[in-house]
């Protein structure tokens, strides 16, 4: 075990990666087309990390993961997350995407609009294109407001966003903000 590294693990969508530091998690990733693919993505994103049998706490983190891509309803809010480099704005949207529960989504617009400026939506998809922990930070969770499902800057795009809306129960129509009832 290591305070610090990345590893691969596998989930039922294909081999994904974690990056840690004592604080906290640093980076995820969706799968690539292959594990040696894979791990040099992770290599680059993290040169300073080396691969690493993965602490106690990062293993609960993977096995959190594993059960959210296989249908599980799981908050993986409370995962501790190692921002330093991020800006308030990034943190602000991770946060907000964050309270966005599976099975259920959002828009970038209303993301914005939570934050005080509605005009902000396109920043708001800059900043989840950003994020360093899909998945646990849910940006596949937030979509455009006339129902197309936006960017997703992970390996697979839409496609792998779609996916990962399917495995959650977030395509039913009435799951989607498009169609969400007026409260």
């Amino acid at each position: 075990m290591s305070d610090s590294g990345f590893a691969l693990f596998d989930t039922p969508i294909g081999p994904c990666g974690i990056a840690w530091r004592p604080a906290g998690l640093v980076g995820l990733q969706v799968p690539e087309p292959n594990e040696p693919a894979a791990q040099a993505r992770l290599k680059r994103r993290f040169p300073d990390l080396a691969a690493a049998p993965p602490p106690p706490w990062v293993e609960e983190a993977i096995a959190a993961i594993r059960a959210l891509l296989g249908g599980a309803r799981i908050d993986l809010s409370g995962l501790p997350l190692d921002r330093s480099g991020i800006g308030a704005f990034e943190t602000s949207v991770y946060r907000e995407a964050q309270a966005v529960p599976p099975g259920r989504t959002t828009t970038y617009g209303e993301i914005a609009t939570r934050l005080g400026d509605a005009r902000q939506a396109r920043a708001v998809g800059q900043a989840l294109g950003r994020n360093p922990w899909p998945i646990v930070v849910p940006c596949h969770r937030v979509t455009a407001a006339d129902g197309r499902t936006g960017g997703f800057s992970a390996p697979g795009g839409a496609e792998t966003k779609l996916r990962l809306l399917e495995i959650e129960g977030a395509l039913a129509v009435d799951s989607l903000p498009l169609f969400a009832p007026s409260v």
